[in-house]
Formats: structure tokens, C-alpha cells, sequence
């Protein structure tokens, strides 16, 4: 396995100095943001530190010199807007974007991208599939020619009175996976999974990676606190209960998580993905929060 970073957390840097982090700090990887420039709509998106907009084979050859420049791969390309937004014209802007993440990957020797399957988060997950079906057998058709895994995180995206009552990506548990993968099953369709979704939801984190290790293609480091006491007023329909945290500050078994990721054979990269707000205050604590997570991890690297 190798350590990385999700470069969200950088947005004030170019990709060079991303890089050039990176390598000064051992990491071996880092997963790239792909944003369409403009305003973010949320925290850590609209992160833009590959534009894709319009990727030439130009563009290709300079960020492909800037990596053998550092000495630090590129794990993956990230994007995560909604691709099944039920308005249908973000819809098409948003997977049109998608298309474009996709097609950039095999430019710069990249096989992997990252992003959600997205959902209407005012109907079931039930009801979520007709459009599922609409979108995704033809962006991973697009993933299986160009030679690119699609990674699918699990986060829910249920954090607000915005995304209630269903979140904005139906790819949130087991059952769901397993729909996915029957509709859906190429082996160029996986999973991009982050351990810190599953313990909100009550998911068994190793037996998860045990029931779908051969789906994962990247994985995520993120932990999540737990809040008891803020729980046991709301209860789990409640929100802000649970709290984005650096790896080893919260509740995230990670010797058992790490252990069932061996077992499962997994050889890819690992990416600290940093939301904590603890950490937010500058650009130094941010880099900061990337060393702390790297030094705690690493005792399983």
C-alpha cells in the first residue's frame, strides 16, 4: 500500500507545490482534485488542481514532467459532484465534467477516478434507480475504454437540512453496493472506500473490506467522532452527531481495518483525506494536520 493525500485540503497551492509537499514529507502519492474552476458549492469541493476543461496533450505532457519531477504518483483523479441530480440540466453539466475526468486519466498515466454516484436525495433509494441506470452503464462503458477504474465513495452526503432526508449519494452501505455491482458488472466499477462513513452508520468496517475487498481500488483515510451525548438527544435520524476527525481521533478501528485490507490483498494507495475543522485555521495547519495523520499511519504502512 501506498500513503498519500486527497489534495482538497491544499486548495491554495498550485500542483506543483502539492507535489513538491508531498515529496518533501515521504508521501508516495496523492489523489488530485478536478474541479471545474469556479465557486465551490460546499466544503472541499470546487478544488481545481488539474483543469480538465479543455486537456491537451500540452497540458498532459507538463503535469506528467511535474511528477517525475517530485517523485510522487497520482493515485487518482477526484471529482464528486451529484451525478444524479434531479435537475437535469446540473445533471448533464456535472457528467459531462465526469466524462472529461475520464477521459484526462490514461493523458497522464492515471487509472483511477474518484467521485459519487450521486442521488435525488428527496426520493428512496428504491426509486434513485431508473436514473442510475440511465447514467452510469455508459460513463463506465467510456472508464472500460479508456483503460480507467471508476472508484465510487460511500459517503452519504448527509450532513445538513439540505441533503435531508435520503444524502446525495446513494452508494452508502452493502446492500446498495451489491445492487450496484449486479447492475453494473464491470470490473472497471469499484469502490473508493473510506472507513469513517461506515462507523456512522453502524457498518462493521473489516467485515466490509472482507465482503468487498476485491471492489476496492482506492481507499480513503478519514476518521469519524462519534458524539454520545449529542446522539442520544437527536438519535441516528438526527444530524451533527458525528464529526470528521484526523486519523486515530476518533472511532475508526484501524488495526482491524488495515489487518482486513492485507487479508483482502489490497496493494493501492491509501489517502488521508482531511475535514477536520480543528485544523482549518491556516495553510500551516492544514499541512500540519497531513504530517500528524501521516506519522500515525504509517505504523500500518
Amino acid at each position: 500500500m501506498q500513503l498519500g493525500f486527497v489534495s482538497a485540503i491544499l486548495p491554495d497551492l498550485s500542483l506543483d507545490e502539492v507535489l513538491a509537499f508531498a515529496a518533501d514529507e515521504g508521501f508516495a502519492c496523492v489523489e488530485v482534485m478536478c474541479w471545474p474552476p469556479g465557486a465551490a458549492d460546499r466544503r472541499y469541493a470546487g478544488v481545481t488542481h488539474l483543469d480538465v476543461s479543455h486537456f491537451s496533450d500540452d497540458h498532459a505532457g507538463r503535469v506528467r514532467d511535474l511528477v517525475h519531477k517530485h517523485g510522487v504518483a497520482v493515485s487518482g483523479l477526484g471529482y464528486y459532484p451529484n451525478p444524479l441530480d434531479p435537475n437535469p440540466e446540473h445533471r448533464r453539466t456535472v457528467v459531462e465534467h465526469l466524462k472529461k475526468v475520464i477521459g484526462a486519466a490514461p493523458k497522464i498515466g492515471v487509472s483511477v477516478v474518484n467521485t459519487f454516484v450521486g442521488r435525488d436525495w428527496q426520493q428512496s433509494i428504491e426509486d434513485n434507480w431508473p436514473a442510475f441506470r440511465a447514467v452510469w452503464p455508459d460513463l463506465v462503458r467510456q472508464a472500460e475504454a479508456a483503460g480507467v477504474r471508476i472508484g465510487i465513495e460511500n459517503c452519504p452526503m448527509l450532513f445538513s437540512k439540505d441533503e435531508w432526508p435520503g444524502g446525495k449519494n446513494v452508494a452508502i452501505s452493502p446492500s446498495v453496493w451489491r445492487k450496484m455491482f449486479e447492475e453494473v458488472p464491470s470490473g472497471y466499477f469499484g469502490l473508493n472506500l473510506d472507513p469513517s462513513h461506515l462507523v456512522w452508520q453502524m457498518i462493521d468496517v473489516p467485515r466490509c473490506v472482507r465482503d468487498f475487498g476485491k471492489r476496492i481500488v482506492h481507499v480513503h483515510a478519514k476518521d469519524a467522532r462519534i458524539d454520545h451525548d449529542r446522539l442520544y438527544e437527536v438519535g441516528i435520524l438526527g444530524l451533527a452527531w458525528h464529526t470528521p476527525k484526523l486519523p486515530g481521533m476518533g472511532d475508526v478501528p484501524w488495526g482491524p481495518f488495515f489487518s482486513a485490507l492485507t487479508d483482502a490483498g489490497y496493494q493501492g494507495p491509501v489517502c488521508i483525506e482531511v475535514e477536520d475543522r480543528a485544523y482549518e485555521g491556516s495553510l500551516a495547519d492544514r499541512k500540519r494536520s497531513l504530517k500528524q495523520s501521516k506519522r500515525y499511519l504509517e505504523q500500518w504502512l
